[in-house]
């Protein structure tokens, strides 16, 4: 039986391998959330009855509905129902299905708090910019967006940080992000079964990640103070 000390690089292989596709999996959520969001929340917003009715569904089904369940649905759905398995097999199948449903999930929340920062500018400032002859597109991106990131900051901050933590549910549909990794040393992984330790070393990668987060989105948010 292996000690401690023979376990220790083993195991820390493992997780820093599970780490780097939880990382890979919270920036290409970020990557796709954050835009899709902004496209979302002019939906909800639109003069198009039809348009802002199908937005504010979506939004409300995937608000509405845990994120667990959404991963199954959109990874097993086309296979089992369809009879398409449109995500293919293996690791980046899987992970190609944990990022479609991370990037609708977290966009529809993003949509949300884009929408209350956009409708949480005065009204007067946009009718001003009309008056002085600005279009409605150049109103957003010289009045609107500013004031709009300043307000958002805070919320999406928090976003953000729960990102990082839910990103553990892809495992639901066997991506082996950090927990998996650890949670196989229990199961039996490269000679190591019946330990428990690894797993609990896992909470430090997501200490250690949200607090550089923390730091780096709290100086975000100090640097936009002067919009006060």
């Amino acid at each position: 039986m292996q000690t401690f000390l023979e376990q220790l690089p083993i195991v820390i292989n493992a997780l820093n391998e599970g780490f780097l596709q939880t990382l890979k999996l919270f920036f290409v959520t970020l990557i796709g959330a954050l835009p899709l969001g902004l496209i979302i929340s002019f939906g909800s917003m639109s003069r198009f009855r039809v348009v802002s009715a199908i937005c504010k569904t979506i939004v409300w089904i995937i608000r509405g509905t845990p994120l667990m369940i959404q991963l199954l649905i959109i990874y097993y759905f086309p296979g089992l129902v369809l009879g398409n398995a449109v995500w293919g097999g293996g690791e980046s199948g899987r992970f190609l299905a944990a990022a479609t449903a991370f990037i609708i999930n977290y966009a529809c929340y993003f949509s949300e708090i884009y929408r209350g920062g956009i409708q949480g500018v005065p009204s007067g400032q946009e009718e001003a910019g009309l008056v002085l002859g600005m279009t409605r597109r150049q109103i957003f991106f010289h009045v609107t967006l500013l004031q709009m990131i300043k307000r958002i900051v805070p919320p999406m901050s928090n976003e953000i940080i729960t990102l990082v933590k839910d990103t553990s549910l892809a495992r639901i549909i066997a991506l082996q992000e950090i927990i998996w990794a650890g949670q196989s040393f229990m199961k039996g992984s490269q000679g190591i079964s019946g330990v428990i330790w690894p797993l609990f070393f896992t909470a430090v990668y997501y200490l250690v990640w949200n607090g550089i987060l923390t730091i780096l989105l709290g100086r975000l948010e100090k640097k936009l103070d002067y919009f006060e």
